[in-house]
């Protein structure tokens, strides 16, 4: 019983890295996503080519290599002059990066998802584009965006275990020490538990946030 509530505080500690991760990458990659969407449906065609191309190389390729690339990368082309130190700023890069490539183009099919007429009609009443944007659209596309950005943040927490390939020492390495060290296996098992109970509450949460949009049926 002493083992197992050793293992689970240890645990507890790897965990709080991990969500601290899965907070900050949203924190960050939720408005970048939407200011690289802009971008991608830009009347600007090299701006809109850009973003695109950033958008496929990030999506075409695993986020496990982008973690590499980003700690490893830096310092081999500047002869160690720049580098990212710390592992899970690191991390952190990468995790924003690839999450931003994905929540842009969840928003903007839910932008283009909305009638063009619907911007007219705005014209027609005298609006500018920008309160067309945020007092008749945004809404719309919330409500639209909520099923495929809550599958991608549900993913997002389990994405952090990725982190330990850089050493991150969040939970599942810390469950993998014990695996070495102490030859049981148990703690990586037992670790998944940490992962579906707060996948759970996020599926719950969301769930919530669709019912109370359930109001508007546009």
């Amino acid at each position: 019983m002493t083992q197992f509530f050793d293992v689970t505080l240890r645990l507890l500690e790897g965990f709080k890295e991990n969500c601290f991760l899965f907070g900050m990458t949203l924190l960050m990659a939720l408005p970048l996503g939407l200011i690289i969407s802009f971008g991608s449906m830009s009347k600007f065609l090299p701006l809109k080519l850009l973003c695109r191309a950033f958008v496929w190389i990030i999506r075409g390729t695993p986020l496990i290599l982008q973690l590499f690339v980003v700690f490893y990368i830096p310092p081999m082309l500047t002869n160690g002059d720049f580098s990212i130190d710390d592992r899970m700023t690191a991390s952190l890069v990468a995790f924003v990066i690839n999450y931003a490539a994905y929540f842009s183009e969840i928003y903007r099919g839910g932008i283009e998802s909305i009638p063009k007429g619907q911007y007219e009609a705005g014209y027609v009443l005298g609006m500018k584009k920008s309160q067309i944007f945020f007092k008749v659209v945004l809404l719309q596309v919330i409500k639209r965006i909520v099923a495929p950005m809550s599958n991608e943040i549900i993913t997002l927490i389990k994405d952090t275990s990725l982190a330990r390939v850089i050493l991150v020492e969040d939970i599942l390495k810390y469950a993998e020490d014990y695996t070495r060290v102490n030859g049981l296996i148990w703690p990586v098992f037992y670790s998944g538990a940490f992962f579906l109970l707060f996948c759970g509450i996020l599926t719950l949460l969301f769930r919530f946030i669709e019912k109370k949009l359930d109001y508007y049926k546009g």
